[in-house]
């Protein structure tokens, strides 16, 4: 049992160091920011100052896409399909989850978004 303990705990802390080392390289490539809204919405000059910020404090570029429509379901569907590597990230309020819970969405986006968030 003792041995077991040992191995797993050198397994964690060798997790523990690689997914460190991968957090500090991020990002490696530009960033795209889907913004789920027409250009020139209300929710664009929020986003593209967030995306601003960003470049500037990581280093890489953010690329805000807007991909508006649907109530925000088409730049929110194409971020729940994309790679969940975190180089896809949706700008959006939270009116796009509870509502599409609600009206049964053909994706479900709190999954792919879960991925995302616990990586």
């Amino acid at each position: 049992m003792l041995r077991v303990t040992i191995v797993l705990g050198c397994l964690m802390i060798a997790f523990a160091a690689f997914a460190a080392d991968e957090a500090g390289t991020y990002p490696r490539r530009p960033v795209r920011l889907i913004n789920p809204y027409p250009p020139g919405g209300a929710s664009d000059p929020s986003c593209r100052l967030l995306a601003d910020s960003l470049t500037k404090s990581l280093g890489q570029q953010f690329v805000v896409d807007n991909r508006g429509g649907a109530a925000g379901n088409i730049g929110a569907a194409l971020v729940a399909k994309a790679a969940p590597d975190g180089y896809v990230l949706l700008f959006a309020s939270g009116t796009i989850f509870t509502i599409n819970l609600l009206c049964g969405a053909p994706h479900n986006k709190f999954n792919a978004a879960n991925s995302v968030m616990r990586s």
